[in-house]
């Protein structure tokens, strides 16, 4: 052996060792006793010194000092470090790009989505009520987000990927065969779960694989295929709709989505078939009879725990979503015991959770830490403030400045260009600074100021560069939110605990979109044929009911004609109410701001491997 691998293996020794003597016996240990620290330690201190004190979650190993995984981590991180121990670089690249792939088409088919969801709901005359599958389908996938992060704990990374790529095909697959809205609205439920599901588990990956100071720029690039498919894919729907059928819009995406997303889930489990060859990963009988290993699987998933929370959190939503359809409204039976259930199954879950769950689904410590806590509130009322007004927004386009679908998209998707390219600036300017803050002061302002912009411009009369305008600064504030919030809260948690607060901040973030939704659709039923009721010529009157529900129907008449300017003005005074409500539910995110730790990502060691 030469002397520069003796020298190099020297001081990785001493570095073990170093690191060793700081350590404590497990990871739960090590977060107790490293709070104790923190708290001793900024006591007299400013708030800016007590922001350069490594977090109470993180543990105090340093990166690639051991080649064996944390024996203290659950299975599934264990299995994940075991991966990044065995891989080459070669492996590292592909997964990434394997990764980058899997974007592309996700960015692709919900382009698609985005252009043709309307006139899938329009050929079921369903048009005002367009919001409400998106909101019902938000409200199950928020229910499973912590779910799915228990079973990647448990059960391992590449099984939670594969389970969502399943839902996300039946998804698809129901979308196009769907015949009757209540179907589109289950298909729904499953694309939903299945898409949001797997871009998580795809994002705990990343993490798996990334070191925190380069997460950022990870992310960014994960993320950038959005910049391509931002205009091919409403165009791609423009000819699907006109030339062929919109089913195939979403069928096309059942046969492409699996084929893209097989081999990263290949790659991962071969892998660990390597690691346990070279001895990152041993496998030992665990001595335990079929029902034994059932209980003992069934206690560590919590499946309990699963159950009550999924259950509750999906029956306390959905009443927001069917109350105005209800028969008597909010007054209705069935709308009143479903609220009473699920806030109940909700509260009983908090009790159980704490008090009796052998291995709890959440970390109930976790929201003590005021990053944790302010990443998931700017998150919930980013998403509140922003489906509160986007989800007719580009019907607006189409009827009041008679845009083609395609047209229409470009616009809509004016975010993914920007931000597909903001984010790759974003990531590299934290990954040299190592902060991430100083960023929120910028966007924080912009986005609440490009909200209350598109108020005024949002009426016929206004040139539509004006509405491109706005979106490019909600772009710009929007891309920052997302990379931030991510940084911040697993910045504040150590390699444990990646799947856990993500899927928080999922939950929670799916949670604002939901309600955003909720809101937005509860504004436009009340506001929409309100306003086309005072302002249809006499002769227009009688059709009423199809304006209002069949946007096929209000592109029917010419534009100048007195019907379409009528129906113009009906979305003009609409549209600047949700738009208000979102600027209102926005100014929120300045406290939430100031909660977030300054956490240096250079001095927070948390993966190991062959890492990015």
């Amino acid at each position: 052996m030469g002397i520069r691998p003796l020298v190099k293996r020297g001081r990785a020794v001493f570095r073990h060792f170093r690191g060793d003597e700081a350590a404590s016996s497990s990871v739960e240990q090590s977060s107790l006793d490293q709070s104790a620290v923190v708290q001793s330690t900024t006591e007299g201190k400013s708030d800016t010194d007590a922001e350069k004190v490594p977090p109470v979650y993180n543990q105090s190993e340093p990166e690639s000092d051991s080649d064996m995984p944390n024996a203290a981590a659950q299975h599934g991180v264990r299995d994940a470090e075991a991966i990044t121990l065995t891989w080459s670089k070669g492996t590292l690249i592909f997964v990434f790009m394997n990764i980058w792939f899997l974007y592309f088409v996700n960015a692709f088919q919900s382009s698609v989505y985005n252009s043709l969801s309307t006139y899938v709901s329009s050929s079921f005359q369903e048009h005002s009520l367009s919001g409400v599958p998106t909101a019902l389908a938000d409200a199950a996938a928020a229910a499973t987000y912590l779910p799915v992060g228990r079973m990647m704990d448990t059960w391992g990374r590449a099984e939670g990927f594969l389970v969502m790529t399943i839902f996300a095909t039946i998804g698809l697959i129901l979308m196009a065969s769907c015949d009757s809205f209540p179907i589109y609205c289950a298909a729904m439920v499953f694309y939903y779960i299945g898409f949001g599901g797997m871009e998580y588990s795809i994002d705990v990956i990343t993490a798996d694989m990334t070191k925190l100071k380069n997460r950022g720029l990870a992310y960014a690039f994960t993320s950038s295929p959005y910049i391509i498919t931002a205009f091919a894919g409403p165009k791609v729907a423009d000819r699907f709709y006109y030339e062929v059928s919109w089913r195939w819009g979403f069928g096309c995406w059942a046969i492409i989505f699996p084929i893209v997303a097989a081999p990263l889930y290949f790659v991962l489990k071969s892998t660990l078939r390597k690691a346990e060859k070279q001895g990152h990963r041993i496998k030992e009988p665990s001595g335990r009879t079929i029902f034994q290993s059932i209980k003992y699987w069934a206690l560590e998933f919590d499946i309990i725990g699963c159950f009550i929370f999924t259950a509750g959190l999906v029956l306390f939503e959905v009443p927001f979503d069917i109350a105005t359809e209800a028969p008597d409204g909010w007054s209705t039976g069935y709308i009143i015991a479903m609220l009473v259930v699920g806030f109940s199954m909700l509260f009983f879950f908090g009790i159980y959770e704490a008090l009796i769950a052998p291995t709890p689904l959440f970390q109930w410590r976790l929201l003590t830490d005021r990053t944790v806590l302010g990443a998931c509130l700017l998150d919930a009322t980013y998403q509140l403030s922003y489906y509160c007004w986007n989800n007719f927004f580009q019907n607006f386009l189409q009827v009041v400045y008679d845009l083609t679908i395609a047209e229409a998209g470009y616009i809509s998707n004016t975010f993914d260009v920007v931000s597909g390219v903001l984010l790759l600036l974003v990531g590299w300017s934290i990954r040299k600074t190592g902060r991430y803050k100083w960023l929120l002061y910028i966007a924080v302002p912009l986005y609440i100021f490009a909200q209350g912009l598109m108020i005024y411009f949002r009426k016929p009369g206004m040139r539509v560069g004006y509405q491109v305008m706005c979106q490019i600064f909600i772009s710009m504030g929007g891309a920052v939110f997302i990379i931030v919030e991510q940084l911040a809260i697993l910045a504040a948690v150590d390699h444990q605990h990646f799947a856990t607060a993500l899927a928080l901040l999922n939950v929670v973030g799916t949670i604002g979109g939901s309600a955003g939704y909720t809101i937005c659709t509860a504004i436009w039923t009340n506001t929409f044929y309100k306003a086309l009721s005072n302002y249809l010529p006499a002769e227009a009157q009688s059709n009423i009911d199809m304006i209002y529900d069949d946007i096929n129907t209000q592109l029917e008449y010419p534009v100048g004609n007195a019907t379409r300017t009528a129906i113009q003005a009906a979305y003009a005074y609409s549209e600047v109410r949700l738009l208000a409500t979102g600027v209102g539910i926005m100014a929120l995110a300045i406290a939430w701001t100031m909660m977030i730790r300054n956490i240096d990502l250079k001095k927070v060691p948390q993966v190991k491997g062959m890492v990015f």
